[in-house]
């Protein structure tokens, strides 16, 4: 090779040195990652087998990837073929290093070698290479051996070259030349897994810590922790629907890994400000429950009412005062306490609606007067008929205010997490499920112009588990047919989205979540036709 052309190779070798480096660091599949180094290795060695090993949790060199020209082999990778060798111990049962094989020895020393001829080396161990041979009429010459170093000069894996050919297709011995070659694109190679792995690492961690925000709020409040884990599956499963349908609104709606990831975080995130809302707020299950259920208090109260009523009995009779009259007033008298105290035990369980006449009832029954600590007082204080008097649910309006509060929060401390790129829009879709499609939700007020199909999305889907989870703090989980018919509502309200609650309903999304996630009781048979009609 004259001068010039000596030039020219040596300019096309590092044009394309550079072009693999580009495409190493933007590929994100590690298979491909892998390929595309043995491929430019084959490019530029000519090499008819190829093989590329990794470091396993265990130490050992595993099998990635193996490629063979002339035996037509292609395993591992993205072929789906799966390798049957076993790895390849980097020590021995005595705990020496295995120096005797070429692979194991590369990865222990972080040395190439570089080997003219197997069959007549005498430094390592090549038996089973022969053996192999024998059986599948192969000839295994010259072997190139390559470390792949990360940035901290550890081994993360072995590059094995069969075979460089020449221009004729004859085998001949790797040269230093492309040694040298190979060992640049090798740590290219590395430099670009190490990164991946790292980007890898940092997604796991970021997973774990969100999961772990879930967790702590599992921990506070029993009603809320199965929440947090069962919307991501619901938002997923609606969205995968969505992006699968061909006509109609959202017919253009597709995610790709990234949003689709993107969309996984925020449900699982969506109720993270409840780490900020007051256990006895979250976990109010009774109109009177704080740090405890203080309809206790007035059980106490109530005895106390029956006391005296005995002990006026008991003084009568002392007195010689006791008649039949006595008798009976006394008795309507411990039967009147126990009735009120049945009714108010029934008012501080949460429900749908109050009758008004029951709230003027809890008036009455709390104006009565009960001596405590020898000074009469009323039976009930105002917080208390407050409370039972509370509509709907077992929230006063200031603790609902609470509750809402929490979406506040939750895009709060959303917005002040520094988010790469592909994950900027994961305080919109979390912050967004309250909103409705007409205006009247919570905390912005938006409309569905305003709003993300992803975050209508997890609207649905956050209604849908509240409806049918069975660990609410004062209501049992709805049946399939009832949370249907009210999210039919919702829809026809402007309250969630029609075209996707339609998605939902006809795609069986909500048939297929329950069937792993809703108790078999609840789960009866749900008109949709019925469910989808419009107002």
């Amino acid at each position: 090779m004259d001068a010039l052309n000596r030039i020219k190779f040596l300019e096309d070798r590092l044009h394309r040195l550079s072009e693999i480096g580009m495409a190493l660091s933007t590929e994100k599949d590690t298979d491909r990652l892998f390929e595309m180094i043995l491929e430019e290795a084959k490019h530029i060695t000519k090499a008819d087998g190829r093989t590329l090993y990794s470091i396993n949790e265990s130490g050992d060199l595993s099998f990635e990837i193996l490629r063979n020209d002339s035996m037509n082999t292609i395993m591992g990778g993205t072929s789906g073929v799966e390798i049957p060798y076993y790895p390849v111990h980097l020590w021995l049962d005595d705990q020496t290093p295995n120096q005797k094989n070429v692979s194991a020895y590369v990865a222990l020393s972080g040395k190439t070698v570089n080997i003219k001829d197997a069959y007549k080396e005498e430094g390592y161990d090549f038996e089973g290479t022969i053996n192999f041979d024998k059986k599948n009429g192969y000839r295994s010459k010259s072997f190139l051996t390559v470390p792949l170093k990360n940035h901290e000069n550890e081994i993360i894996g072995v590059m094995q070259l069969i075979n460089a050919r020449n221009e004729n297709g004859d085998v001949i011995s790797f040269n230093e030349e492309m040694a040298e070659q190979v060992e640049s694109l090798a740590s290219q190679g590395a430099v670009a897994l190490t990164n991946k792995r790292l980007v890898e690492e940092l997604k796991k961690l970021f997973e774990a810590f969100i999961k772990l925000i879930a967790t702590a709020i599992d921990k506070k409040s029993e009603y809320t922790g199965g929440h947090c884990a069962r919307v991501p599956v619901i938002t997923m499963m609606l969205a995968d629907a969505v992006a699968n349908i061909k006509k109609g609104k959202y017919k253009d709606f597709r995610m790709s890994d990234d949003e689709r990831y993107e969309l996984y975080l925020a449900a699982w995130l969506h109720d993270c400000g409840k780490v900020a809302t007051p256990p006895h707020v979250v976990d109010k299950g009774t109109k009177l429950e704080t740090i405890f259920d203080r309809i206790e208090l007035i059980r106490t109260r109530m005895e106390l009412l029956k006391r005296d009523a005995e002990i006026a009995f008991l003084k009568r009779q002392l007195n010689g005062q006791s008649t039949a009259e006595y008798d009976d007033e006394y008795h309507k008298t411990i039967e009147k306490i126990n009735a009120n105290m049945k009714f108010l035990e029934e008012c501080n369980i949460g429900g749908e609606f109050m009758n008004p006449e029951f709230q003027e009832r809890v008036k009455t029954i709390g104006e009565n007067k009960v001596k405590l600590y020898g000074n009469e007082q009323a039976f009930l204080s105002e917080e208390e008929i407050r409370n039972l008097n509370i509509p709907k649910g077992t929230l006063l309006p200031e603790e609902r205010e609470i509750i809402n509060d929490h979406i506040v929060i939750t895009i709060e401390m959303l917005e002040q997490l520094p988010y790469p790129k592909n994950l900027s829009n994961v305080p919109e879709f979390a912050g967004g499920h309250h909103e409705k499609m007409d205006g009247t939700g919570y905390p912005k007020g938006l409309n569905s112009s305003q709003m993300s199909t992803q975050a209508k999305i997890m609207a649905i889907a956050d209604i849908y588990e509240a409806l049918t989870a069975a660990d609410r703090p004062y209501k049992d989980g709805k049946k399939l047919s009832q949370a249907m018919r009210i999210m039919g509502f919702m829809k026809n309200d402007y309250h969630i989205d029609e075209d996707l609650f339609e998605i939902f309903v006809t795609s069986g999304v909500y048939k297929q979540y329950a069937k792993d996630h809703v108790a078999g009781s609840q789960i009866d048979e749900v008109d949709e036709l019925s469910v989808l009609k419009s107002k």
